[in-house]
């Protein structure tokens, strides 16, 4: 008959001194999350990252337009994703319900807002409001500048030409990336020329340039000059196995003020996402301490403290 020998004194002391891991398993060691070259979820994807970090997780951003970005929390190749605006990506939101694979982890943003605007030089034509744009097709060179192929709100813009709203049906949809369409569109206010584009807060192109949201898109953007708000959705899978870091993203929640300030040391000051967001985790301990309230490590330690000792 087998016997087995009593643990010393010894093991027993380093048992009972070995932090408990958080009661995930070691495939929850790696978040994979998704970025559609937004700069405002590249900012809140940078929070994250450096959280995650912080905590002892890989973060793993991957760049996928919209769609691509959905089928993949779909179909389980990403985790999360923290950029789901509503009403705009409506369709999508649908789609991701009726699969039963996902859920909303929090609402992540208030305040937001997505709709055409012109620059100034529009305004002094008297551009306020969609009904407004056609008469001055020329002015405009009949172009719309969107964001990049695929986006929900290129979308609309299109169905608005091709069903002749508001007089467009003979206008142009220039589709590009975020970064694209604002070069563009500061190289026309730069020339005194106006622009008609995509516009949205937060972010600092409210403040670099003068701005006119225009009335009359509520049927195609939502009212309140397309009033937004922006949701973290995960994987159910994701969320039952990883039941810590789940918590860390429920509780992630960002203000128009912080985003606009993230934003402008990306855009403006060159830096990465991470880099911009250790220095404003940095100056917010109090932000942090309620983003990881009940939050631990990986290997199972206080994680706002690890955390704020990792951006020092």
């Amino acid at each position: 008959m087998s016997r087995t020998a009593p643990l010393s004194p010894l093991v027993l002391a380093l048992v009972a001194a070995a932090p408990a891991l958080a009661d995930e398993p070691a495939s929850c060691g790696t978040v994979r999350f998704s970025d559609p070259g937004w700069t405002d979820i590249t900012a809140t994807n940078g929070v994250a990252t450096a959280l995650l970090q912080g905590l002892g997780y890989r973060p793993d951003v991957r760049t996928l337009s919209v769609p691509v970005g959905y089928e993949a929390l779909k179909n389980g190749d990403t985790d999360i994703f923290l950029g789901n605006w509503m009403p705009a990506q409506q369709k999508f939101r649908d789609d991701l319900d009726a699969s039963g694979q996902t859920e909303e982890l929090v609402q992540n943003l208030t305040g937001a807002k997505f709709t055409l605007a012109v620059t100034d030089a529009a305004a002094d034509l008297g551009v306020k409001d969609f009904a407004d744009l056609d008469a001055h097709k020329d002015a405009f060179q009949g172009k719309i500048y969107g964001i990049e192929p695929g986006a929900p709100a290129n979308q609309t813009i299109q169905g608005m030409i091709e069903a002749d709203k508001f007089g467009l049906g003979d206008w142009e949809l220039v589709e590009s990336s975020e970064q694209g369409m604002l070069a563009q569109v500061a190289r026309n206010d730069a020339a005194g020329l106006p622009s008609v584009f995509l516009a949205w807060a937060p972010h600092p192109m409210n403040v670099k340039l003068d701005i006119t949201y225009l009335s009359g898109g509520d049927a195609e953007f939502g009212p309140d000059f397309g009033g937004a708000t922006v949701h973290t959705l995960a994987r159910k899978e994701w969320v039952a196995a990883c039941p810590n870091a789940a918590k860390l993203f429920g509780q992630l929640v960002f203000t128009v003020e912080m985003e606009n300030l993230l934003m402008g040391r990306i855009l403006d000051e060159g830096m990465d996402a991470a880099q911009a967001a250790k220095g404003w985790i940095a100056e917010n301990p109090d932000a942090v301490a309620a983003w990881l309230d009940g939050v631990t490590t990986l290997d199972g330690k206080p994680g706002a403290e690890a955390v704020m000792a990792s951006v020092k």
